[in-house]
């Protein structure tokens, strides 16, 4: 296996090649949904146990003492068969004992029927009880008959699969009510998330139209996206002003209400966070910055409607604000 995906001090080369103070890191997908639930148990315990150590001990900022360099999503062990009364004591004692560990890293399968499967609603409670992040990242894609016979390597599974996952399982937990039941839960969505702002009118739209769910919400579809928290990999200062403008409208939706968009498109930017998507996708040659990390850093810097203050948020302030790191 490639050190940089493990090793720790190549983590930090990479972060200070880049100029990035504090990380955050996880275990890389498919997580534990290979195992049996029993297996997968002990096995997010050890991991987290160990994610913990090598963030604890982890350098200081030198210009915050108080702030390690890298701290950590952790496992549980949301695997297909898991007995869902058993996921809230993993919730707790994970927040308990590994305070390096900020929040979670799950897939969009959940326990098997997915984030919306009834039986989590004790998951959830827990998650939003504790404050841990649950950072949502695809694996499964769509599927191979999506992409047809033509060899296009990893583009269209991983440019347009990653992010339609990651769209459908947010759509089908606010569909399910999850938010309006939990509203203190912090859900952070990979990639932008994915299409749900570009889709956000029509899902209002289609719900408003379907009797079999035009009552079930507390509020109009739109509301929902200013509760959330989304990554900033999106690679375009396009793509992350709409997204942001998509965010800022939400509380115009409140209580189902049709008042129009919000005149403070910039309030979006609040809930967006930088992201390298290291240790993928590494340069050809040694010595080059990641592509990734500098088009990600270039497109928040050419957003037009984002201050220098909003563009410093979300480089870093909003992250350190969401997992609790400023004093």
């Amino acid at each position: 296996m490639l050190h940089q995906y493990w090793d720790r001090e190549e983590k930090l080369k990479f972060m200070d090649r880049h100029g990035i103070d504090v990380s955050f890191v996880s275990s890389a997908n498919p997580w534990l949904d290979f195992l049996p639930f029993q297996d997968a148990q002990t096995l997010a315990a050890q991991l987290n146990s160990d994610l913990e150590a090598y963030c604890a001990t982890s350098p200081a900022v030198p210009a915050a003492p108080d702030v390690k360099r890298l701290y950590g999503f952790g496992l549980l062990p949301l695997v297909p068969g898991a007995p869902a009364s058993e996921l809230p004591a993993a919730v707790k004692q994970l927040a308990g004992a590994h305070p390096h560990i900020r929040g979670i890293i799950v897939g969009t399968r959940g326990a098997g029927a997915g984030l919306d499967d009834p039986e989590l609603e004790p998951l959830w409670a827990a998650l939003a009880e504790t404050g841990l992040v649950v950072f949502l990242h695809p694996h499964y894609g769509l599927g191979a008959q999506a992409w047809g016979a033509q060899d296009n390597g990893h583009v269209l599974p991983l440019a347009l699969g990653f992010p339609f996952e990651t769209t459908t399982a947010i759509t089908r937990l606010i569909l399910a009510g999850v938010l309006d039941r939990h509203p203190g839960l912090r859900i952070l969505l990979a990639h932008s998330g994915g299409a749900l702002p570009q889709l956000s009118s029509r899902l209002a739209s289609c719900i408003d139209h379907d009797p079999v769910v035009a009552g079930r919400l507390a509020h109009d579809a739109r509301w929902y996206l200013g509760r959330l928290w989304f990554d900033a990999v999106a690679y375009g200062a396009a793509e992350l002003g709409f997204v942001s403008e998509a965010i800022g409208r939400a509380d115009a939706y409140a209580d189902r209400a049709r008042v129009g968009e919000s005149e403070a498109r910039a309030a979006g930017s609040r809930r967006m966070l930088f992201g390298t998507d290291h240790p993928f996708f590494p340069p050809l040659k040694e010595t080059e910055k990641w592509k990734s990390v500098v088009e990600n850093l270039e497109a928040i810097s050419e957003v037009g409607s984002w201050s220098d203050d909003d563009k410093s948020a979300v480089r870093g302030g909003n992250a350190l604000r969401l997992f609790g790191l400023l004093s």
